[in-house]
């Protein structure tokens, strides 16, 4: 295995892990904030049962998450240090602001977990907001560095005139960052509100249907909901920009061969490059155009436009696209068979075993969704780690010992995956107890929030605030 090869690998095993905590790190304050925030307003102690549960989710995500962006950031200089040269002076500003973000989410973590009791109720919940601001804005300030290596404005001055760039016109002017921003901010609020729903979709079959369980699948439904819904349009949005500023990844994107008018929009189907066709898709005859152009004869540039050698991985990008097109359908399906089962059965929905199993098998949807969005993302990019400016093989490190590094850093990434688990099972949301003991122990004292007690909860048996707000109390 080659260096370019093994550091590439290297990078995705990281980058796909990191998605995944950093995607909680950045969903999961948003639910905390809005339980602590229903609390305040209807003085429902259920709601303060979540937040305290989500807050500690929080901080274990958080912790996780620092480590996974530590070694990423360390993993950019050593493995592409000619890209960090070429790169640094665009790239720089984003990522010392991410850092920015991050110390200060680190600090009113500290001041939100440790504030419970100490601080006025509603300055306890206003320490709550920077936390779930600088979760986001972490998640923002990385894409738009991204956003420069896909679209990379002013690169012709930086490498002319190093002295003229500015670097924040540069980041924050792009007009692909919006548009990415908006599209996977949404995306990880998504996936956090399905996997969340998908653990008290679990807890439910179990025999779990208490109040705080309702309530807490009824905040991560309400985020997921929201957020799938709005997808679709600002997928529509980044599709249209990507046809008109990266035509090959498009190309890739939708298998399009050949440049040609009228072009169909292809579902599934598997690419032969070598023959340029597309096996077993289903067309739709002028769809591609008017997705991209707004016009059904519009033309449609093709691979055929650029050299086989400046080719993205045809078949990858291919079918993650589908993968991420098909799981953003069934997030929204699942969102709206939601929302008529809580309709019809006026929000007692726990009790919808197949909607629950349904719950259960969206769960991960999200994630699967994020992760096959930025593998269209980045391997729709290549050869270019800067498109147009510097391919990805000349950015490699020259060292040896690429390989010892991906074998180390895929047994942390795999030994930070497994901590996490252990930690939100320890914490009570693993999905053997779904939100900790059952709520009837711990809105009656009978132990801790979040330690899980011998036996289920009785179905169907609620928690009663007199006994919540006893044990909150304690």
């Amino acid at each position: 295995m080659d260096s370019l090869l093994a550091a590439r690998l290297q990078m995705s095993v990281s980058l796909g892990f990191h998605m995944i905590f950093a995607s909680l790190g950045v969903g999961m304050p948003l639910l905390m904030l809005m339980a602590e925030g229903l609390y305040l307003r209807r003085r429902d102690p259920h709601y303060l049962v979540l937040a305290r549960m989500w807050s500690r989710v929080t901080a274990i995500v958080f912790a996780i998450g620092a480590v996974s962006g530590t070694v990423l950031s360390f993993e950019l200089g050593l493995l592409w240090p000619r890209f960090m040269e070429v790169a640094g002076p665009a790239t720089g500003p984003a990522f010392t602001l991410e850092g920015f973000a991050f110390f200060t989410e680190a600090i009113f973590i500290g001041l939100y977990l440790y504030g419970w009791n100490r601080l006025s109720p509603l300055a306890h919940w206003l320490a709550g907001i920077p936390v779930a601001i600088s979760g986001a804005a972490s998640s923002i300030l990385v894409v738009a560095a991204n956003a420069w290596m896909q679209n990379p404005v002013g690169a012709a001055v930086l490498q002319a005139q190093p002295a003229a760039f500015d670097p924040i016109a540069a980041l924050f002017r792009n007009p692909a960052w919006p548009v990415m921003a908006v599209h996977s901010t949404l995306a990880t609020y998504a996936a956090t509100g399905f996997a969340v729903a998908g653990v008290y979709a679990w807890a439910a079959l179990r025999g779990y249907r208490d109040e705080v369980r309702r309530r807490g699948l009824r905040l991560a439904m309400a985020v997921a909901t929201v957020s799938a819904l709005l997808m679709p349009v600002t997928g529509d949005t980044s599709a249209k920009f990507v046809a008109r500023n990266q035509p090959v990844k498009l190309a890739a994107m939708e298998a399009q061969f050949e440049t040609e008018r009228a072009a169909a929009l292809r579902l599934g189907g598997l690419p032969d490059p070598e023959e340029r066709a597309v096996r077993y898709a289903i067309e739709i005859p002028g769809m591609l155009s008017w997705l991209a152009f707004g016009d059904t004869a519009a033309e449609v540039p093709g691979l055929d436009r650029v050299p086989r050698a400046q080719w993205p991985n045809v078949t990858v990008t291919h079918l993650a696209f589908q993968i991420m097109v098909i799981a953003g359908m069934l997030m929204v399906l699942a969102s709206a068979w939601y929302g008529w089962v809580a309709w019809r059965r006026r929000g007692r929905v726990l009790e919808d075993r197949r909607l629950m199993w349904g719950l259960v098998a969206a769960g991960p949807l999200g994630m699967i969704a994020l992760e096959a969005g930025w593998v269209v993302t980045e391997v729709g990019r290549q050869p270019w780690i800067i498109r147009g400016v510097m391919r990805t093989s000349e950015a490699v490190t020259p060292a040896g010992g690429v390989v010892s590094t991906l074998v180390a850093s895929t047994l942390l990434y795999v030994l930070l995956g497994v901590a996490l688990v252990w930690l939100l099972r320890r914490t009570g949301h693993g999905p053997d107890t779904g939100a900790g003991e059952p709520a009837e122990a711990a809105a009656s004292g009978r132990g801790t929030p979040g330690r899980a007690t011998a036996g289920p909860a009785p179905a169907g048996r609620n928690a009663g605030p007199e006994r919540v707000r006893g044990e909150l109390r304690g």
